[in-house]
């Protein structure tokens, strides 16, 4: 997550040493899927630090969790494989649209796809109506693909109750804003029938006296905190949306 103002040097620095901690779109192991259940839609996760999992292994990784859960127990209707997590650290909404959204014709076909991007368009100042306009463009393009029931997008959590949360900025500034995007995205997603994932700014804020909750680099969600993520709002969400 860079920070507005922050000395592009050390802002280089520090998304360096935390992108080695966690790299990108590597090809994904697929999970074991029961055969007496229906074939695993092909799942691709968008997004930024929190969905590429910076600072914690590859498993604990939410979109890793969620699959892994699934395929444990699949519902009814299908289960998720996951095929590829092009989410990158310091990404913003317009980023995803330039970056990621052109990766998606090579992933095809595609089955279901999970967003969660914001929080760097705070950091960064990125403007109330220019995150709104990038949010329209990637669910007017996810749209063209899917259906509106195999799209999810999920609340980015407050990352300023951490230890390295005053380094982004202000935190009451910085909160303000997060709430923001959260309810232009979920606004949004209303209005496109897609369904948004709340209550992670709560699981998150619990950072603020649970340090276990925080990964190593004081900043981002440790694999305990995107364990509570899956387990007590994403996965019943995804449980829903493919037949309970």
């Amino acid at each position: 997550m860079p920070r507005r103002g922050l000395p592009l040097l050390a802002l280089g620095a520090l998304l360096a040493a935390a992108a080695c901690a966690s790299p990108v779109s590597e090809p994904l192991p697929s999970p074991a899927i029961d055969a007496a259940h229906p074939s695993a839609l092909r799942y691709v996760a968008l997004g930024d630090s929190y969905t590429i999992g910076t600072s914690v292994a590859q498993e604990d990784r939410w979109p890793d969790q969620l699959v892994s859960r699934l395929a444990a127990a699949p519902p009814p209707d299908a289960t998720l494989e996951l095929v590829a997590n092009h989410a990158v650290n310091g990404y913003t909404a317009g980023t995803v649209v330039r970056q990621e959204l052109p990766r998606l014709d090579a992933d095809a076909p595609i089955g279901f796809v999970t967003l969660l991007a914001g929080v760097n368009d705070v950091v960064q100042g990125v403007p109330d109506a220019t995150y709104r306009a990038d949010v329209d463009t990637i669910l007017a393009d996810l749209l063209g693909r899917l259906p509106p029931d195999r799209i999810l997008c999920v609340e980015t959590p407050d990352y300023t109750v951490t230890p390295q949360g005053a380094a982004f900025g202000d935190p009451a500034t910085q909160r303000a804003g997060i709430v923001r995007n959260n309810g232009i995205l979920r606004e949004r997603c209303e209005a496109a029938g897609i369904r948004f994932v709340d209550g992670i700014v709560a699981i998150s804020q619990d950072a603020a006296t649970d340090r276990t909750l925080v990964a190593s680099d004081g900043l981002h969600p440790s694999g305990a905190q995107y364990r509570r993520w899956v387990i007590e709002r994403i996965e019943p969400a995804v449980r829903e949306l493919l037949g309970g």
